[in-house]
């Protein structure tokens, strides 16, 4: 969940799925996100507006881990997006985001303080023609997501240059791939990126009959292939299959302590989707 994707996506409806054996976890996400823009008084000057909502389902295979599997199988979360980019010059413009939210496993009859969540962006794009068919995009920012695999301020890096005519390239944090162009349409893509979520659980999970988990952190490092079809002008197909590099489940305390870790066996990864962009 980039800062960019979320600013450049009008709507995007995806499914991942990561199959567990015997002893892991299986994972399975909807995700569905729509924006709106909203254009300003300055000629490039626009204001998002958009949800971002998704519904994750775990089913904890392993009958013998020391917790309640039944109060962690279902996790909603839901952002309300608002954007915001304008021109600073002729070679840079500003993207912000701030995203107040919920992401909870909805066992109490009633929202609490700590089902809320709160992300921001901050970004600088720059954007150039170079001599003949090459050009290049550069984003400089920081992002922070509480609810994200990987809940802490990190910088968002993105370094993008067409360096051939069927070939180019998106160096940075916290994705980053290099692409194939086999037509206008038909695109496959080599890529890297961090995953995952973190949820409150409400009332609590006991882990070993005596501390209380407050929350649900999955963090995972993934990479591997995507396909896409551009079968309209801003509309495109995509879909993937990852290996997992890095795959953790975490149970933490209220002071964000880790109560219990999993570090899944399993390796592999599927999304598809259908998006909009601008």
């Amino acid at each position: 969940m980039s800062s960019h994707s979320q600013l450049s996506d009008l709507a995007r409806i995806d499914f991942t799925y990561i199959p567990g054996n015997s002893d892991d976890v299986d994972y399975t996400l909807f995700r569905g996100l729509f924006n709106y823009p909203f254009k300003l008084k300055g000629a490039s000057e626009y204001l998002l507006l958009g949800l971002d909502y998704n519904n994750i389902n775990l089913r904890f295979n392993n009958e013998n881990l020391p917790f309640d599997r039944k109060a962690l199988n279902d996790f909603q979360i839901l952002d309300i997006n608002i954007g915001y980019t304008k021109p600073i010059n002729d070679n840079w413009r500003l993207g912000m985001r701030i995203t107040p939210g919920l992401s909870t496993n909805l066992t109490a009859s009633d929202l609490t303080l700590d089902d809320i969540v709160l992300s921001f962006d901050l970004v600088f794009i720059r954007k150039r023609a170079l001599e003949g068919i090459k050009k290049d995009r550069l984003i400089l920012g920081v992002r922070y997501s509480g609810n994200s695999g990987f809940p802490f301020p990190l910088p968002f890096i993105s370094y993008y240059r067409k360096f051939h005519g069927n070939w180019s390239c998106n160096l940075g944090i916290p994705k980053t791939n290099i692409q194939h162009y086999f037509s206008e349409k038909n695109r496959l893509k080599l890529y890297a990126e961090l995953d995952g979520f973190t949820a409150n659980l409400q009332n609590g999970v006991a882990v070993n009959n005596s501390k209380m988990a407050e929350s649900i952190n999955m963090s995972l490092v993934v990479g591997g292939l995507q396909y896409e079809y551009h079968f309209a002008r801003h509309f495109q197909f995509y879909a993937r299959t990852s290996y997992i590099f890095s795959f953790k489940n975490k149970l933490r305390d209220e002071n964000k302590n880790n109560l219990f870790v999993m570090d899944n066996v399993t390796r592999t990864y599927f999304r598809t989707g259908i998006r909009l962009k601008i």
